[in-house]
């Protein structure tokens, strides 16, 4: 078995690895878009050295608290290794073959093309778009396919480190339940997408009973697809839209959201909170990541004008400036804290008993 800091050091380096993967690719790519598609370049925010030096700083540090949960124990140290390498391996031809496509619609501007056969009055209005230009949006199993490996690209390897930082405060949440021999805890992930939140909370607390819900059935596929591989106990998925969940009241005790409010307009944004706290029991808890905010991480405002820029996301702008305390407050929620790591933030919230 190897030593702790032989681990230690294997997590380091693999970090290091997929943040120079990151960087490379992303500066492969970008040169790529200059010379075959200039157009396509959107205009930027400078970065200076000193706010590079900040994000570097943020990603030790979010690498530094990342290892201190796992040694903790509020997930197993083998987490902290677990991605699907190999489909990654195999996939990432398709990312660079789904390029020129991405290029052509932000050279052109076009962000509904949304896959023929699509019955566009199952969705609401705000989804039928290429959210990040990104083909057929989230209305394929090609999108779904690569999705996470575009998110571990654009974040140079710290998707899933953000991720798991909604496990503690879910945890320490759910620990009055999990004390309770006589009552399984059920914990729902509001647009799982491909599962990978789930996949983390099902290795951390395996207790628990787990369901997740998206609106794409592409995406579901392939959480299915993911979660069937493990052992444990089967995970429940459902398709529906976070705003109306097809679930009674006071039905979970734990409820998680990862980066969904800054891809909804603000009404929705107000409705999928509203209907997490109805769908808690009283004293239950609710974990929110998403990205950062301008209000908490100002130095970092450039980083975010220009993902707002350079990717479709047209309720990001809004998003960054939104009080998202006041909309769990108005929902009633209370005992709100948040904090922020590197490009994500974490908000826990309960619902008073």
């Amino acid at each position: 078995m190897a030593s702790p800091n032989l681990k230690k050091i294997a997590y380091h380096t693999l970090q290091q690895g997929k943040t120079l993967a990151g960087l490379a690719h992303k500066e492969l790519s970008t040169k790529l878009m200059e010379v075959f598609a200039p157009d396509a370049a959107p205009d930027r925010f400078p970065i200076d050295k000193d706010l590079i030096k900040e994000v570097r700083r943020s990603m030790e540090k979010l690498e530094k608290i990342d290892w201190e949960e796992a040694e903790e124990g509020i997930y197993p140290q083998s987490q902290l290794f677990d991605a699907p390498w190999f489909e990654w391996a195999k996939k990432y031809p398709l990312v660079w073959m789904d390029m020129p496509l991405t290029w052509e619609r932000r050279k052109k501007n076009k962000t509904r093309e949304i896959p023929r056969g699509i019955n566009e009055k199952d969705y609401p209005n705000y989804y039928l778009q290429n959210f990040h230009h990104q083909t057929d949006g989230y209305l394929s199993e090609h999108s779904a396919e690569i999705y996470d490996l575009q998110v571990e690209i654009l974040f140079n390897g710290t998707a899933d480190a953000m991720r798991r930082r909604v496990l503690a405060p879910l945890k320490r949440g759910l620990k009055k339940y999990l004390s309770q021999k006589t009552k399984t805890a059920k914990v729902l992930d509001i647009a799982t997408g491909t599962g990978r939140t789930l996949q983390q909370i099902q290795s951390a607390i395996p207790e628990v009973e787990l369901h997740g819900l998206d609106l794409s059935g592409s995406y579901l596929k392939q959480a299915s697809k993911y979660l069937s591989s493990r052992s444990g106990d089967i995970v429940q998925l459902t398709k529906a839209n976070a705003e109306n969940v097809p679930f009674p009241s006071n039905n979970f005790q734990g409820l998680t959201c990862v980066f969904l409010l800054h891809e909804l307009p603000r009404e929705a944004r107000q409705n999928v909170i509203n209907e997490c706290f109805r769908l808690l029991e009283p004293g239950g808890t609710f974990v929110l990541a998403d990205s950062i905010q301008i209000e908490d991480s100002p130095g970092f405002t450039p980083i975010m004008e220009n993902f707002h820029k350079i990717f479709h996301e047209p309720y990001y702008r809004d998003y960054i400036v939104d009080d998202i305390n006041l909309r769990l407050k108005e929902s009633g929620f209370t005992t709100i804290t948040s904090e922020s790591h590197f490009m994500t933030k974490v908000w826990k919230a309960n619902k008073p008993v």
